[in-house]
């Protein structure tokens, strides 16, 4: 099974703020920039422990945290830590443009959460603004009406 991606995550968040910072104003010069990023990762094997987001002994020590008696196989454990490694490039990467579209140097914590948020439906609590978020209350379809009013008609009968 080939892995998506073998670039680290490090190595491009630090392209896509040096892009940023350097005052890069086209979008093909930025590319460059990640896309050298990226081949320079990938040449590395990928397998460099210094560069790696989750290490396996800290994956392991999270798994003995929820169950002290599971063990992952090496298959799980690589493809977690691919996983891992994937999230946090995507989301660097997507801050990154965030703060482009904003014309800022500098990548914030609200340019992360944005993405989170709007991305992953995950808000981190203690950053950011303190500001209420308003609750938005799903709609509710006819269909789901109608399923509600027979489970209700179901358990009145018993």
């Amino acid at each position: 099974m080939a892995s998506p991606s073998q670039a680290s995550p490090l190595a491009s968040a630090a392209s896509g703020t040096a892009a940023l910072g350097g005052g890069a104003s086209s979008s093909s010069g930025q590319k460059a920039t990640l896309a050298a990023a990226a081949a320079s990762g990938s040449s590395s094997g990928g397998n460099d422990t210094t560069t790696q987001i989750l290490t396996k002994p800290r994956l392991q020590e999270l798994v003995r945290e929820i169950d002290p008696t599971e063990q992952l196989d090496e298959e799980v454990e690589e493809l977690l830590l691919q996983i891992a490694d994937d999230f946090v490039e995507n989301t660097v990467n997507s801050a990154c443009l965030l703060a482009k579209h904003r014309k800022v140097a500098k990548v914030e914590v609200r340019d992360v959460q944005l993405h989170l948020e709007r991305n992953w439906n995950m808000w981190i609590p203690g950053f950011g603004t303190d500001e209420l978020r308003p609750y938005k209350r799903a709609t509710v379809t006819e269909a789901h009406k109608q399923r509600l009013a027979l489970i209700r008609k179901a358990i009145k009968k018993y």
